[in-house]
């Protein structure tokens, strides 16, 4: 097996070996055959040079506490059928990271399918992106604030609507910048996301926005579906929903994926709200270095552990390090010597992402203390959780 990066000859197997794999429509969009800026696509080739498997690397970045981190997204994962269980994703998974690290990338997420291969190759959950259904009529309704104004967006609004995207997103964890050659390249032609666009504005300023698709039908099973919906005020919060709940006579259930603790979701009754759909997320490091180094960290938080790391497939991470926090900034330095706190790259992930402490990743097998305490890796994880809004 003989694993490269793709060819625009190569583009058209690449499409059927992932319509067969996830589904999709036979109808190929016209990107799926052509170069794609800030996308770099894999193929792994048997003897005869057939097509065997594909993955793709984003080259998206993320925000971590206020600071944009190059990322190595992985989608489009697929293996013919007659080659699946011989180390085909694990090869294509191997070179992926191998070009991410040559070309500056500091972590990695992605979305499984099934999430055992991902784990065998050091990725581990990070999250759930989760997509419920609210009854419409059960959204609170109040009387529009006079010193609000609520529009429809267009195409000219789009600019403010990712700056204010951007307000929201960047002081958490994990969640795409959305710039870059990718997002310009499906950008170049200026069009609404969706059916439609709400906005609200004070005096002028965004300061909320809703994207919906309203779907089809009027009676007991329709549903308005909001691709996103964000504010940085309350009171844009409380319009917004305002507005999504006047829909009720003839959408009677609201699809949203709501964002943990944003001005939208305290507004929402979450407590009534049924999940629809569940995509689990996995996180893991390309490049320990630059992922510590270059996100940001709280401005409280100061102390030093040393760790050892292993990584089986990416062999720069593995070592014995020290890794310090101080005001605002890290750095993982290497050490000599051993250390007692032994960690696996999956238990780097979910410290880093926010999504376990110490003693569970250790009670999981991810982390062994030589007779120390585990509680002092929690300084890898004092930046908070992370969260993804965008699938991929």
């Amino acid at each position: 097996m003989h694993v490269r990066e793709l060819t625009t000859d190569d583009l058209d197997a690449a499409w059927e070996l992932g319509r067969f794999a996830f589904g999709s429509d036979p109808q190929r969009p016209a990107h799926a055959t052509s170069p794609v800026p800030g996308m770099t696509r894999y193929g792994a080739f048997d003897d005869a040079g057939r097509l065997v498997g594909k993955a793709v690397d984003l080259h998206h970045d993320q925000w971590w506490s206020g600071r944009a981190v190059a990322a190595a997204d992985v989608a489009g994962v697929a293996v013919a059928p007659e080659s699946r269980g011989r180390g085909v994703a694990r090869a294509l998974l191997t070179a992926l990271l191998a070009g991410a690290h040559e070309r500056g990338a500091a972590v990695s997420a992605l979305y499984p399918t099934v999430a055992a291969p991902y784990r065998a190759c050091g990725w581990e959950t990070g999250g759930v992106l989760r997509t419920v259904d609210l009854a419409t009529a059960a959204l609170p309704r109040h009387r529009p604030a006079s010193h609000l104004t609520v529009r429809a967006g267009t195409t000219a609004d789009l600019d403010t609507v990712t700056a204010l995207y951007e307000r929201v997103a960047r002081h958490r964890n994990g969640m795409l910048t959305r710039r870059g050659a990718l997002f310009d390249f499906y950008a170049a032609e200026p069009k609404l996301p969706g059916d439609g666009l709400t906005l609200v504005e004070d005096d002028g300023d965004l300061v909320g926005y809703a994207v919906w698709q309203r779907g089809r039908g009027y009676g007991a099973d329709s549903v308005l579906t909001v691709d996103e919906a964000l504010a940085t005020t309350a009171d844009a919060a409380r319009e917004i929903v305002g507005v999504l709940g006047s829909w009720a006579s003839v959408a009677p259930t609201l699809r949203l994926c709501p964002l943990d603790g944003d001005a939208v979701s305290t507004v929402l009754p979450l407590e009534a709200a049924r999940d629809h759909e569940r995509d689990l997320w996995m996180h893991r490091p390309v490049d320990v270095v630059r992922a510590v180094r270059e996100r940001g960290w709280p401005a409280g938080v100061r102390g030093a552990v040393d760790l050892h790391l292993t990584d089986p497939l990416a062999g720069w991470n593995t070592g014995a390090w020290r890794l310090a926090v101080a005001d605002g900034e890290a750095e993982l330095t290497r050490i000599d010597g051993e250390a007692d706190l032994r960690l696996d790259v999956r238990g780097f992930a979910l410290l880093y992402a926010g999504a376990a402490r110490a003693r569970s990743v250790a009670q999981a097998g991810l982390l062994h203390a030589a007779g120390v305490e585990p509680d002092a890796l929690d300084l890898l994880g004092a930046g908070g959780p992370a969260q993804l809004l965008d699938y991929f």
